[in-house]
This record gives C-alpha cells, sequence and structure tokens, in this order.
C-alpha cells in the first residue's frame, strides 16, 4: 500500500481501538512498517483530530520527518520491527483486563486453548520499566520472543501482526481472554491445559491458516465439498427433419344410409 493509505489504515485502527472499548484517550498507539523505518502515531494528539499528514515517519536509527513527534512508546515500535521480520503492525493499547492483570505483573496462561492465538503456551508479562525507555522496549523483546502479544508489567498490552485487521482481531480476542481469567481467578486458580495439548491447538490453528481442515486425530472425516448445481431436465429427442412432403390427412368415408320403405307397414 502506499504512505497514504497505511496513514489512513493507522488513523482508522486508532479510532477503533476507542470505539471498541480497547482503548480510552490517547493512551494507544499503532506503527506499520515501511522501508528503511515504520509510519506511527503523534504524541498525545486524539484520534478523531488526526489527518493522514500527522503521521510521523520514522527510520529505524531514530530519525523522522514530519509536523509532528512521534509517539513516547516509538523505542519498542522501533526495535519490534526492526528484529521481527514476520511482523508489518505494532499495536499497544491500555485495555482494561489485559491491564488489570498487568498490573499485578500476571501473564495469561493456558487456562483457555484460545491462549494460543499469541502463538505459544502462554502469553507473558514482562517487569514493569517506564514507559518509553529502552529498558521497557528490551523487556517487551523478551516477553514477545516466539510470540505475538504480551503483556506488560504495570502498563498495558502489546499485539504484533501483519496487517492492521489481525492486529485488532488479535487485541480483541486477547482481552476477551484477559477478561474470562480474571472471572475465573475469582472461583480460584483454573487448572491448565498441558504443554502437549497446547500444542495440538497451536497445530490446528496453523494448518486453519493454511487453508487447510483440521484433522489431527486422524479420523479422516474433513468436510468435504457439496455440487450444488442445479441439474436441467434432458430434453426427449425429436424424429430428425426430413424433406419428404406433409402427407395429406386421410378422410373417413361413412356409409350411406338405406331409404326408409312403407312396405309391411299397417295404417
Amino acid at each position: 500500500m502506499s504512505h497514504k493509505k497505511l496513514r489512513q489504515g493507522i488513523i482508522k485502527t486508532c479510532v477503533e481501538m476507542n470505539r471498541s472499548g480497547l482503548n480510552q484517550g490517547t493512551s494507544g498507539n499503532v506503527s506499520h512498517r515501511i522501508e528503511g523505518g515504520m509510519l506511527i502515531t503523534p504524541t498525545s494528539m486524539a484520534y478523531d483530530k488526526m489527518h493522514h499528514d500527522d503521521i510521523v515517519e520514522m527510520a529505524f536509527d531514530g530519525t523522522y520527518t514530519g509536523k509532528r513527534l512521534p509517539s513516547s512508546e516509538w523505542r519498542f515500535h522501533r526495535d519490534i520491527l526492526k528484529n521481527r521480520s514476520d511482523v508489518n503492525v505494532v499495536l499497544h493499547t491500555h485495555s482494561i483486563y489485559c491491564t488489570t492483570l498487568a498490573t499485578h505483573e500476571r501473564g495469561i496462561p493456558a487456562f483457555h486453548y484460545m491462549v494460543a492465538v499469541a502463538g505459544g503456551v502462554d502469553i507473558r508479562c514482562s517487569p514493569y520499566a517506564c514507559f518509553g525507555t529502552q529498558e521497557l522496549s528490551n523487556l517487551a523483546l523478551d516477553a514477545l520472543k516466539d510470540r505475538t502479544a504480551c503483556l506488560l508489567g504495570h502498563h498495558g498490552l502489546i499485539v504484533l501482526a501483519d496487517t492492521f485487521a489481525t492486529a485488532m482481531w488479535r487485541a480483541i480476542e486477547i482481552e476477551s481472554l484477559a477478561k474470562m481469567y480474571v472471572h475465573a481467578l475469582a472461583i480460584g486458580e483454573p487448572p491448565r491445559l498441558s504443554d502437549k495439548e497446547m500444542a495440538q491447538v497451536i497445530e490446528q490453528m496453523r494448518r486453519m491458516s493454511y487453508g487447510q481442515a483440521p484433522d489431527l486425530d486422524k479420523v479422516k472425516d474433513t468436510p468435504k465439498t457439496i455440487d450444488a448445481t442445479i441439474k436441467k431436465p434432458v430434453a426427449k429427442p425429436t424424429a430428425p427433419a426430413t424433406n419428404r412432403p406433409a402427407a395429406k390427412p386421410r378422410t373417413r368415408r361413412v356409409a350411406k344410409p338405406a331409404p326408409r320403405t312403407t312396405a309391411g307397414r299397417t295404417k
């Protein structure tokens, strides 16, 4: 996509973060990879007031161009995109339930199979470090190793993805998981799925991402497509046309009645 479309995509994603309840105010930020660097949200600017030229273009060496300052969290955006070639989008938000867990420096364990949406058997939480620092960036990179999401201690959530749409989907899914986990903790620490069970889930998700039907238990009952084409009735064959003249219709001869007589009749 062109830089202009990417800028519009960043703004749209930010607005959607607040509309969906994933974020409040201007606490979140979004970036997208470009050649040699990234495009990133400006610092302390309301999302609904942003225009495409407010988005900041930044190189991986930390230099930037534009009329506004980049987000105060630019360091972990830069370091993630620089070190993770599998990622195009970095999304950061202070969603309520993820942040609730993060204030306890508590990640999300394998209490539910959908934890695998972050790419592993759990979603880690990094130790606390002040926002905007290189220390925070280093801790985030560690927590994101082999993962596409992590919590930041006493801070919030980071999600990685290939597209804006996938980043939003993953952030909403993880916030929902955090909410379920917080509610489950009200009863007690829930039992956890084993690494073997989670590995099966991860493989199922991998197959689905490649458009393959999951069938790891080898029951061979994968869905089959049905030909829904309506078959037209076959017309009965007609006699071939000939050049012979049409036969004249045959007329039926009716016998004339015999003449009536008065012989033998009495008066």
